[in-house]
């Protein structure tokens, strides 16, 4: 290839490097803002299975044509799931997709959205922390390191928390730790589906499986009329949660994924966090002080040094059958 040639396809990598950038960047910040909107709909007195009920129904139709345009591209390269893939593709949809999100919209009655996000952003330590016990992975030194730093930030910052708001604050953050550890279970259990599936097949499949678990827990427990006849602003937040906090982040992580890799895409994770302290305050007009600051600071710090590749160092021994 000669210097001619190069430049254009140089130029071509940049561009595509950049897009990914900034569809990583506003995929975090999106997928992050789901916390405001939810705050937004509880002010008009729905409560959580309320609000996770109308965000599935609004994306199941989005979800629905990404699983059709995926099955049929899965039929023409013969990658259809098995009847045992289909299996754990209905496991993985409740843990991932309907546990994890009814623990966190549970949780968030109680704790303020900087907060949630916080502990949400544990899920690679509590990824970590099942491959140690469930899998006997060894753990490197920088790892622990990282854990340690990660959880002592969340401390911090739930710490003061407490102080300000109450005790509430301890049940809510109990909620939304379970719905990290079911969303760490999803992701710790997904990798050789995503192999065989694909990451946007098996995310369409997941997501109809929320939906329908979604549905059924609404029906056993409440009123199918009570998701009628509310306020407007009620829908219309649903529909910018399903639309702009569910489905375009999910496609623009993946998007992101194609154009820097995995493990860069991962980095830009840190910005949700950090975009959702400063958004509760201006939207929800929560409170920042200085403590919570820091925390956030060091938990970010913390999951930084677990997500650099010389973190994850110790490789599991092989065996010698």
């Amino acid at each position: 290839m000669n210097a001619a040639t190069s430049a254009p396809a140089s130029a071509t990598a940049s561009n595509a490097r950049r897009a990914g950038m900034a569809m990583a960047a506003a995929g975090a910040i999106l997928f992050s803002a789901k916390a405001i909107l939810a705050k937004l709909q509880y002010r008009y007195g729905v409560d959580s299975l309320q609000v996770l009920a109308l965000r599935m129904a609004f994306s199941l139709p989005l979800f629905a044509a990404l699983g059709i345009r995926e099955t049929h591209r899965a039929r023409a390269r013969k990658a259809l799931p098995s009847r045992r893939d289909l299996g754990w593709i209905v496991i993985l949809g409740v843990l991932g997709y309907y546990l994890s999100s009814l623990l966190d919209f549970w949780g968030l009655e109680y704790v303020p959205v900087s907060l949630e996000r916080l502990i949400l952003f544990l899920n690679p330590t509590i990824v970590l922390l099942i491959g140690l016990f469930a899998f006997k992975r060894k753990v490197a030194g920088k790892e622990w390191i990282a854990l340690a730093v990660s959880y002592a930030g969340v401390v911090l910052v739930m710490v003061e928390n407490l102080r300000v708001q109450g005790d509430h604050v301890l049940f809510g953050s109990a909620l939304v730790l379970g719905a990290a550890i079911s969303y760490a279970l999803y992701l710790a259990m997904s990798g050789e589906l995503i192999k065989r599936l694909g990451t946007m097949q098996l995310v369409a499949y997941a997501m109809i499986v929320s939906t329908i678990a979604v549905m059924t827990h609404y029906l056993i427990a409440r009123d199918p009329a009570a998701l009628f006849g509310l306020p407007w602003q009620v829908y219309a937040l649903a529909a910018a949660n399903a639309v702009f906090c569910t489905f375009l982040p999910v496609t623009f992580t993946m998007a992101a994924v194609a154009r820097l890799g995995a493990g860069t895409a991962a980095q830009f994770s840190v910005i949700g966090p950090v975009s959702l302290v400063f958004l509760g305050a201006w939207v929800l007009g929560e409170k920042i002080t200085l403590i919570q600051l820091i925390g956030t600071a060091v938990v970010l710090g913390g999951v930084v040094l677990l997500s650099r590749p010389g973190a994850n160092s110790v490789p599991l021994p092989s065996s010698s059958k």
